[in-house]
């Protein structure tokens, strides 16, 4: 039987992700190391499907500046991935390829939101060719937007998004090492309901919820 929302996925489905999200990460880091010239691992990923309220809890809170790079999915697979930056991540980021930091996220310039757009791009791509690898599938990805906002209304976006189909949020949550420096990273991937059904078949999950 195919699932009707998130609230469905059991352990062989978010097994199916987590190995989604292996290798993703693995591709991530090679980009990233490419980008900033510097050697980049990540650690295993944490599969989590949580409510608005447990995700932000989980995260931190909800008044806390954050940053994101959203990109919507098309082609055999609909929905949106977005990638959560924090203030320590940016400063890497920038120190290592513009040698500058900034203190608040306001001080972000024109040409550095450039940077962690590109930066944003690098790593949701990473995820979608996992996806198209293992699936055998096309992803196409739109043009990345990056916006600066509190983690309550960043999380928002997929809430209202998705919001008719389910309230829970699936997250990828692991850590990047550059230069031995560990650095939060968290992924919001939500393909549509029937683009999830399509990867969980084309990945060989075994549903057994009835007839």
């Amino acid at each position: 039987m195919k699932i009707e929302s998130y609230e469905e996925m059991g352990a062989a489905e978010l097994d199916i992700i987590r190995e989604i999200a292996s290798i993703g990460t693995g591709y991530a880091a090679t980009s990233l190391a490419n980008m900033l010239g510097r050697e980049v691992r990540m650690t295993i990923p944490e599969i989590n499907l949580l409510g608005y309220t447990e995700s932000i809890d989980k995260m931190g809170d909800p008044e806390e500046g954050v940053a994101a790079v959203l990109t919507q999915m098309s082609g055999d697979i609909e929905g949106i991935m977005l990638f959560l930056l924090r203030l320590d991540f940016i400063n890497e980021v920038l120190s290592k390829m513009l040698g500058q930091t900034v203190e608040r996220y306001e001080e972000l310039s024109e040409m550095e939101m450039s940077v962690l757009t590109e930066l944003g791009n690098i790593i949701i791509s990473s995820y979608a060719n996992a996806i198209s690898q293992l699936a055998g599938i096309r992803i196409k990805l739109s043009v990345p937007g990056v916006s600066v906002n509190m983690l309550g209304g960043i999380l928002s976006v997929p809430m209202v998004e998705f919001g008719y189909i389910t309230d829970k949020l699936l997250l990828i949550d692991g850590q990047l090492l550059v230069d031995q420096k560990r650095l939060n990273s968290t992924i919001l991937m939500m393909p549509e309901i029937e683009s999830l059904n399509v990867l969980m078949q084309k990945l060989g999950a075994v549903y057994e919820r009835g007839n």
